[in-house]
């Protein structure tokens, strides 16, 4: 785990929201089969004093964490206020904000990063699947029945792609560490370097794979900052040029940024990158 553990009280902002609702009632199943804390408490404006699975909502972060032993939040607050509501936590002494709301509008994800580094609070997203160490925690939306413990940590831009890859490791009888979907918007919280950062320093993580996507150079920032084992995959292939795939940070521009690049300078790293999702155990098994 490089982020939280099964011992980290949880918050949901937004909880008697649809997604929240279902997802509340999905983490703390997981925590239970764990022997977890899980979800401790909601967060829904004009809601409080109801309960969403058997846990109690609040008015406010700052409401809930007076009442409960909670450092972890996870957002599903609409795209107009999430901005407010990473705020929020971070002034309530939230460490980790796990923020899965997609569309937030740019400059209000650039204010909330920039007042939440402020507050010691790391960010992971927005528009991402959140956190899954198999074994310790499930913070947001990753399937946990396709993972299982162990020591290979996979750090990815998309989201259904992580899913796929991990069981594709699973199947494969390779275990996971912890899978961290850091999103896929031009502005987050943890790029790679962050993100691969931690898992340098983790003492179960053996070996990593890259999940990246076309736009930008994240993914050859992130391979150059580390000394860890890596394997990598490149999304968007057949992508064309000056065409936005998807996500918002997912643009070729100027010759940089396509899949074919990527992959050429990873690889001249050392990095050794897959052709296809199903060959990232074979590769994984070459490096450790």
């Amino acid at each position: 785990m490089i982020y939280a553990g099964r011992y980290d009280g949880v918050i949901v902002q937004n909880a008697t929201g649809r997604q929240g609702t279902f997802h509340i009632g999905l983490m703390n199943a997981y925590a239970k089969e764990i022997g977890g804390v899980g979800v401790v408490a909601g967060v829904a404006p004009g809601k409080g004093g109801q309960q969403v699975h058997g846990v109690p909502v609040y008015e406010s972060v700052r409401d809930a964490v007076r009442e409960h032993d909670a450092n972890v939040s996870v957002c599903f607050v609409p795209a107009p206020a999430a901005g407010d509501a990473i705020m929020e936590a971070a002034h309530a002494g939230m460490e980790l904000c796990v923020v899965i709301t997609e569309h937030i509008p740019v400059h209000d994800t650039m204010r909330a990063l920039s007042y939440a580094r402020l507050k010691d609070c790391t960010v992971v997203g927005p528009n991402c699947p959140g956190i899954l160490s198999p074994g310790e925690c499930k913070l947001g939306i990753i399937p946990a029945h396709l993972a299982m413990r162990g020591h290979v940590g996979v750090v990815s831009r998309s989201g259904t792609l992580t899913y796929e890859v991990v069981h594709e490791l699973t199947r494969a009888g390779i275990g996971q560490s912890t899978i961290v979907g850091i999103g896929g918007d031009p502005v987050i919280g943890q790029t790679f370097v962050d993100v691969l950062g931690r898992f340098e320093a983790d003492g179960e993580t053996e070996a990593v794979v890259l999940i990246g996507e076309v736009g930008g150079a994240l993914e050859e920032e992130g391979a150059a900052s580390t000394d860890i084992p890596l394997v990598a995959y490149i999304a968007g292939r057949t992508a064309p040029p000056e065409k936005r795939m998807g996500h918002a940070g997912a643009i070729v521009e100027g010759g940089t940024g396509d899949a074919a690049s990527k992959m050429k300078n990873l690889e001249k790293m050392g990095v050794p990158v897959a052709s296809k999702p199903s060959e990232i155990p074979l590769l994984i098994r070459e490096i450790v």
